[in-house]
């Protein structure tokens, strides 16, 4: 865990890497609780015996739920102390190279992209790579906006 004192501290890392979070194992009830959330009850996702046979051996989990970790992994990787706030802004980009299969453990590296002046803070363009135990090829990567709020 990277903590920075402040957000004059925390914009002197652009450029730098924040971190890497732990690994966290993408459970079948993880997986089936997005799909209940979102209503994507896609067999590749939710029918294991089915996506046993289908392309990825198993059942994957969600695009989507890959990138919703994303908080999760970001609250183990780094802290900005002094906040009031922070605010998830949007995305630039985000691409899913490589599916996570059910049982898969990931983990977030974060570099910290972009800083720049907004009423009453910052935002933030950090640059996450979600990388799979065992797998060249990441799950996710993307450019996650935040505005940090002093």
């Amino acid at each position: 865990m990277r903590v920075f004192n402040g957000l004059d501290e925390f914009t002197a890392a652009v450029g730098e890497q924040l971190g890497v979070s732990d690994w966290h194992t993408v459970t079948q009830e993880q997986v089936n609780t997005f799909a209940d959330a979102t209503g994507d009850h896609q067999w590749i996702h939710v029918d294991i015996e089915k996506a046993k046979q289908g392309p990825f051996g198993g059942p994957i989990a969600h695009g989507f739920l890959t990138l919703s970790v994303l908080p999760l992994l970001s609250a183990a990787t780094y802290r900005v102390d002094g906040l009031k706030m922070g605010i998830n802004y949007g995305l630039n980009k985000v691409r899913f190279p490589q599916p996570v299969k059910v049982g898969s453990k990931i983990r977030g590296v974060a570099e910290l992209a972009e800083v720049t002046d907004v009423p009453g803070g910052k935002q933030v363009v950090t640059r996450w790579t979600i990388e799979i135990d065992g797998e060249a090829k990441p799950a996710c990567v993307a450019e996650w906006v935040t505005r940090l709020i002093a």
